[in-house]
């Protein structure tokens, strides 16, 4: 019971990681925010948690929207303990092929959500020495093709989860940041989708084409992400800040040119 007496906010609750998120903080006693800018599928998680969940709907790139959730949360509970800012997924296009619109696009939803959800809280996580898990991506470490948006802005998520814990370590408060590889989310099975149709193959033939390097050979379950994120919000991580976490089946270990090497 990690979370007994702790209220985490977590945005993109709705889905995926979010909601896996939201489902284990609350299985180890947790209290949770669920916020996202579709209610339904945020009801859909909540339902099952009972009084632990409440539901917020907000976009979190609109800071009077986070500083009244932030405030909603402390007049429900009295209290908030951590941020799991998961809101993010936009980003797609080469250099060349992304306009100034989708460029703004891809720092609100990725990069601006986090900034602005944990600003807003930083004064509360700041009375209770809380905790800031940020979900980057392995595309925060390294270059897929063709998404110059999401890249960038999950790079960016690391240098603002290393602030957060530079400028704010002394009050108690933690960040790091977890950087997954493919997970099975919708968003996921939309690209898997998108990349079978073009090669013949169902969705779950494309999901192991595309972990075939990896050491695991297989996709992540977002519970295997929440677990991970559940280790970094909790006291047992208690020393750990400014931290990068891969969870990405190995994939980050494989040193690409020696691909050729095997049979």
């Amino acid at each position: 019971m990690r979370f007994a007496d702790t209220v985490t906010l977590i945005t993109g609750a709705g889905t995926g990681i979010g909601a896996a998120t939201a489902r284990r903080l609350v299985e180890e006693g947790g209290k949770v925010v669920l916020t996202g800018r579709r209610e339904a599928p945020l009801r859909e998680v909540a339902d099952p948690l009972g009084e632990s969940a409440l539901v917020l709907p907000a976009d979190a790139v609109d800071s009077a929207a986070m500083k009244a959730v932030v405030a909603a949360t402390l007049e429900k509970f009295g209290r908030l303990d951590g941020v799991v800012a998961n809101a993010g997924g936009h980003g797609l296009g080469t250099a060349l092929e992304t306009d100034d619109a989708g460029w703004k696009l891809a720092l609100d939803v990725n990069l601006t959500s986090a900034f602005v959800t944990i600003r807003e809280a930083l004064p509360a996580l700041r009375v209770r020495g809380g905790s800031v898990v940020l979900v980057s991506s392995l595309a925060g470490l390294f270059a897929g093709p063709g998404v110059a948006g999401y890249t960038s802005t999950k790079h960016a998520l690391i240098g603002l989860t290393r602030s957060i814990a530079r400028d704010y370590g002394r009050d108690g408060v933690r960040a790091n940041a977890v950087c997954p590889g493919w997970v099975r989310t919708p968003m996921a099975d939309e690209q898997m989708a998108a990349f079978g149709a073009g090669k013949g193959l169902d969705r779950e033939q494309a999901y192991k084409v595309v972990t075939e390097n990896c050491p695991l050979g297989r996709p992540a379950e977002p519970e295997e992400i929440a677990s991970v994120i559940a280790f970094l919000a909790s006291k047992d991580a208690a020393i750990v800040s400014g931290a990068v976490v891969t969870a990405d089946a190995g994939a980050s270990s494989v040193d690409l040119p020696t691909i050729a090497f095997v049979d």
